[in-house]
């Protein structure tokens, strides 16, 4: 035998106790109710709830700054303890901080450094022509680009192409 209860009138969903007195396993399921059921009034329930929690949130006063509205700004915003200045450890790095000084002169003056420095220089300008001479190979084997060999005769492309691996050191 089957005992049907009404728990909640005041929702648009009924809510339904449905209890079995052999096993006396309460159920309940959500049934909308029999009066009415048009789209527009379902679609309403489902969105209510949410549409309402969003605007609470939107409009809000409160900010999220260390946390969604926490509340507590954090840790990082709390000046720490101001520390004993011993006296010997300011000599120490003040000497310190001389020595490394004299020193990154001294280095920056060196002569070892100086022609250090030019013959990267050097170095530098004679790989990017090394990689020009490259490309504009390459483009004359293809026919394209700066160095392409269009409008030439077939004696002066071979000429041309010939000089270029020469010049870049590639024998074929």
């Amino acid at each position: 035998m089957m005992m049907q209860t009404k728990i909640s009138s005041f929702s648009r969903p009924s809510f339904t106790l449905h209890e079995t007195r052999a096993l006396h396993r309460p159920r309940i399921s959500m049934a909308l109710p029999s009066s009415s059921p048009s789209p527009f009034k379902n679609l309403l329930c489902k969105t209510t709830l949410p549409l309402a929690a969003s605007l609470t949130l939107l409009l809000s006063p409160c900010t999220a700054e260390a946390g969604l509205m926490s509340g507590s700004p954090g840790i990082e915003s709390v000046p720490g303890p101001e520390l004993p200045k011993l006296e010997f450890l300011e000599r120490f790095n003040a000497q310190n901080q001389k020595f490394y000084a004299e020193n990154d002169s001294r280095f920056k003056e060196s002569p070892i450094l100086k022609k250090l420095l030019e013959n990267s220089k050097l170095n530098k300008e004679k790989n990017e022509r090394a990689i020009q001479d490259k490309y504009c190979l390459r483009g004359a084997e293809w026919g394209v680009g700066d160095c392409s060999t269009n409008g030439m005769t077939d004696e002066e492309k071979e000429k041309f192409i010939e000089m270029l691996r020469k010049k870049t050191g590639i024998e074929e």
